[in-house]
């Protein structure tokens, strides 16, 4: 076998062995995270695996003027990039009667990459409002803290607010799980309830 036989077979290996790598990339959903609560108007959800922590979806509430002003944080673990973020927020106490009106706040400018799309809608058979945030751009690979969920309570008795986070993120090792982070947690502003 000359040279060029011996390059031409190393190289279509090569392109073989690299080519089946991706199908060995797997997907791990964790649905128990631990929630930590550091007081009524402050939560996190920690997700898990038995060797490290993968991500964290925290709330942190005030009440102004009536409105439930919640800035959200998400962190996940080097090697990671967010690919997508649905939440569903709703009342308990209120609500298929009165749902309270819910908007997510993030800046438009100030930053190199455009604004992520933001998806808004009432789903048909579940409580509250869905919010599906996508197209993260250069906030996908770090910690996200600019989206601002505002929640208006309609009627007067409600003073709990739920939300259910579903988080997609991307590993960007070959070998490494891609991870679905799904938890729901539960703040009480009882200033609302006056």
């Amino acid at each position: 076998m000359n040279r060029r036989e011996y390059l031409a077979a190393i190289c279509s290996t090569g392109v073989v062995a690299t080519a089946g790598c991706s199908a060995i990339q797997s997907n791990q959903t964790l649905s128990d995270p631990t929630v930590h609560g550091d007081s009524r108007g402050r939560k996190t959800l920690v997700f898990a695996t038995t060797d490290e922590e993968v991500g964290k979806f925290g709330v942190t509430g005030r009440v102004d003027s009536g409105v439930i002003d919640a800035p959200l944080e998400i962190w996940h673990r080097a090697g990671t990039a967010v690919k997508s973020i649905t939440l569903r927020v709703w009342m308990p106490e209120v609500a298929t009667e009165s749902p309270p009106t819910v908007a997510i706040a993030s800046p438009v400018e100030g930053d190199s990459s455009p604004p992520p799309s933001v998806a808004l809608y009432t789903p048909d058979r579940a409580l509250g409002t869905v919010i599906e945030i996508s197209d993260l751009d250069d906030l996908a690979d770090e910690t996200i803290s600019i989206l601002n969920l505002l929640v208006k309570p309609v009627a007067e008795t409600a003073s709990k607010l739920t939300i259910h986070t579903t988080i997609e993120l991307t590993s960007s090792g070959i070998l490494e799980s891609n991870y679905t982070l799904d938890g729901e947690l539960q703040l009480t502003y009882p200033e609302l309830d006056n």
